[in-house]
């Protein structure tokens, strides 16, 4: 059961990780390049349509299996599945709800601005590299 749940857990945080990634590399560069104003309505209506039922499950789906894996890891031991799960929550879930997910909340409660823009982009940024890294750590600890 542990070997499925850490292969489950190893791809889910690869699919995180993925879209982590894109974001990193394609649209934050892209939204960076266009006017703060237009960046700001343009991240507000991306904010609004990642909420969907896919996104959903395999958000939260990632953070159960994880934490199951985690759980059934220690009880026998294997303690680099355990770090696997453990820095996937942490860095996909922990680093999201605590900074991306108020920023994103914030920034849909603003005018799209410069100065809405101004605020977000930085802080948003540096906590996205954060999780992304972690996450893809997490994959990779629990694929070895």
């Amino acid at each position: 059961m542990t070997a499925v749940l850490t292969t489950v857990t190893a791809v889910a945080a690869a699919l995180l990780g993925g879209l982590f990634l894109a974001f990193s590399t394609a649209v934050m560069p892209g939204l960076h390049r266009r006017p703060p104003a237009e960046a700001a309505g343009a991240m507000q209506a991306i904010n609004r349509a990642i909420v969907n039922p896919v996104f959903g499950t395999l958000f939260v789906g990632t953070a159960l299996v994880a934490l199951a894996t985690a759980v059934l890891a220690a009880l026998q031991g294997s303690w680099p599945v355990v770090a696997g799960a453990v820095v996937t929550v942490v860095g996909a879930h922990v680093v999201t709800v605590a900074v991306n997910i108020p920023l994103n909340t914030a920034l849909d409660g603003a005018q799209a601005d410069a100065t809405a823009w101004e605020r977000f982009e930085g802080p948003w940024n540096r906590a996205h590299t954060v999780r992304t890294l972690l996450t893809v750590a997490g994959a990779v600890l629990l694929v070895v």
